[in-house]
């Protein structure tokens, strides 16, 4: 089957950038709308740009930046980084999903830099998402790659399918978790990390 390369007006192959834009014009004329009115002149370059940031995460290899940032320490008490934010995109309508992750591990002989932790969740919701997938991944990249005695992972999230169109429930908040290890296996570590991350935060914070 011949498929036709994409070439701009000049006979040039379009880039990825190029390409984006020549959708968003053509979703715009298909909304009924004039991309060619003063409003929407920019907005193919805009939206594609937006789009590019909003799924770098395909190109990004958590492991590497996990490994980037491994320590040896005895320390074997939890870990827990808690309220990360992070913005992703449902994969069924292409909508915001908005919400906090807490994460937790214990070592095991290795630890990571603290602000790797982030960059992980960013890396995962940074791609088209469901919940409960991306709750999964962040625990999978933790637990294999710094191989800690146990991994938690808690995801709180609202998601704008739900409350833009459908079902229109504002406000209703989706939970999700990935227990791996001793956060599975072990009642009193699981209640330490669940007590821990839904204490209040001090007020000076």
């Amino acid at each position: 089957m011949y498929l036709e390369v994409p070439q701009n007006n000049n006979g040039c192959v379009m880039n990825k950038d190029q390409e984006l834009e020549l959708a968003v014009t053509k979703i715009l004329e298909l909304l009924g709308e004039d991309p060619k009115r003063e409003g929407l002149l920019k907005t193919p370059s805009r939206v594609a740009k937006s789009l590019q940031f909003l799924t770098e995460g395909y190109t990004q290899d958590p492991k590497e930046v996990l490994n980037q940032a491994l320590f040896s320490s005895s320390n074997d008490e939890m870990v827990v980084v808690r309220d990360i934010e992070f913005y992703s995109m449902c994969e069924h309508h292409i909508l915001p999903i908005i919400g906090r992750v807490h994460v937790a591990y214990i070592p095991d002989g290795k630890v990571v830099g603290l602000s790797k932790i982030p960059r992980i969740v960013d890396i995962f919701a940074r791609r088209l998402q469901i919940q409960e997938q991306l709750t999964e991944q962040i625990a999978d990249a933790i637990s294999d790659t710094i191989k800690p005695k146990g991994v938690a992972v808690v995801v709180h999230a609202r998601h704008m399918c739900m409350e833009m169109r459908g079902v229109q429930k504002i406000n209703s908040t989706t939970v999700s978790s990935a227990l791996r290890g001793l956060f599975k296996s072990d009642q009193r570590t699981r209640s330490e990390f669940y007590n821990i991350i839904n204490t209040p935060a001090p007020s000076n914070f």
